[in-house]
């Protein structure tokens, strides 16, 4: 097939550090090309992801921006799909059509794609957020049978509004690359263990700081501060009086729950990590929280610990308990008094374990085969084409979602 992959403007393909979906977009491109599609990536100009192809608007991602009010914001993702629109109709001018578009970019995507109607390719979105947000769009948006959605677990679609989940097709669990290391030995471990993810109230972020102290357990957090990937540049973004990080939520909440607790020893922010950084300390972290206040849609950090055979510990919230194996790949709690008990009982846990569960169930060969069959779906519904293989079973079939 040939595929659009939209990844949207907000950062580029893979990510420096912070940036869930767009690892998920660059393991999918890169494992769906090994696969023998074709893959045009819709990202920003700096991205430095292989494909078939680059469509963009922005060189740089516009991430930092999203700290900014509304009309600010809202112009970068449709300035981002009018690059979109074009290269759909500049492949077709060309007689080099493209069978699909696979979006990720949220609300603007599917919104500006279903105006096309017949003159576009069909569309499956990837549902990769809480659906509570913009939660009138998503009661009220009619596909019109060209635009239909996949969520990342089946939580996640449950709690969407109806006529959300009669035009979405499955859930498809989320995937990370495989390191080629083995998990670490005991004897290359760090004493810490490690919080990967912004630094914000619904990430819990102050619960972590807490358990750990009460566990006597040293923390790191790895992970952006109101769209800044480090202290520097958290400086440097407060010495302008006109920057928008004055205003950011995020950072007025960590002002006053996360940078008090910071020591530099037991409590610690190192910022945003990527590539080998960022797998290291994954490896050898003791274990990755995830203590959040939000019914976690995907979980990606989840996967991406298990990968590198180090346990989990996290609310029993969203999509998190079909994730970790309780007593064998991890721990889930209710509250904070349990997340602290489980912080102290890491040691229990065997990495290879965990490491097997990943390579079974998030290896992106299983992720891509899932998408496949959805794409085969959505050309099915669309235009009449036949299926030419059966439903995968990592997909949740159709009618799961359509009779709730």
């Amino acid at each position: 097939m040939k595929v659009l992959m939209d990844a949207g403007p907000w950062l580029p393909v893979p990510p420096v550090g912070y940036g869930g979906l767009e690892n998920v977009v660059a393991t999918l491109t890169t494992e769906l090309r090994r696969r023998g599609h074709t893959v045009v990536l819709a990202t920003v100009g700096e991205s430095r992801q292989p494909a078939d192809g680059h469509v963009s608007a922005f060189e740089r991602g516009q991430f930092p921006r999203l700290a900014a009010p509304y009309p600010e914001v809202v112009g970068a993702a449709h300035a981002h799909m009018g690059a979109v629109v074009r290269a759909l109709r500049q492949h077709a001018a060309a007689g080099e059509p493209f069978d699909l578009v696979h979006s990720h970019l949220e609300v603007v995507g599917a919104a500006a794609l279903a105006t096309l109607g017949e003159s576009a390719p069909p569309v499956l979105q990837t549902l990769h957020w809480d659906l509570r947000r913009n939660a009138d769009f998503y009661a009220t948006f009619d596909g019109g049978g060209r635009v239909f959605f996949a969520g990342v677990s089946e939580s996640q679609v449950a709690r969407g509004p109806a006529r959300l989940r009669r035009q979405t097709l499955g859930a498809v669990p989320l995937a990370v690359p495989l390191p080629e290391t083995p998990p670490a030995r005991p004897s290359e471990r760090l004493d810490s263990v490690l919080v990967l993810s912004r630094l914000c109230e619904l990430k819990g972020i102050d619960v972590a700081l807490r358990a750990c102290r009460a566990a006597g357990v040293p923390l790191v957090l790895a992970g952006p501060l109101a769209g800044q990937p480090d202290r520097a540049s958290l400086d440097d973004a407060l010495a302008d009086p006109g920057h928008p990080v004055h205003s950011h939520p995020d950072l007025r909440w960590a002002t006053e729950h996360v940078l008090p607790a910071l020591d530099g020893d037991r409590a610690r922010w190192i910022g945003s990590v990527a590539g080998e950084d960022k797998a290291d300390l994954l490896r050898r972290s003791r274990a990755v929280l995830f203590p959040v206040r939000w019914d976690e849609p995907g979980g990606t950090a989840v996967c991406e610990a298990l990968a590198a055979g180090t346990p989990v510990v996290a609310m029993a919230r969203g999509c998190l308990p079909s994730l970790v194996d309780p007593g064998r790949t991890g721990f889930l709690a209710d509250d904070e008094a349990g997340f602290a008990a489980a912080v102290g009982r890491v040691a229990e846990l065997d990495p290879h374990a965990c490491r097997a569960v990943a390579e079974r169930r998030f290896a992106p060969a299983v992720m891509a085969a899932a998408y496949e069959e959805l794409y085969a779906e959505v050309l099915h519904r669309s235009s009449g084409r036949p299926r030419s293989r059966p439903v995968h079973p990592a997909v949740v079939p159709p009618q799961r979602f359509a009779a709730r």
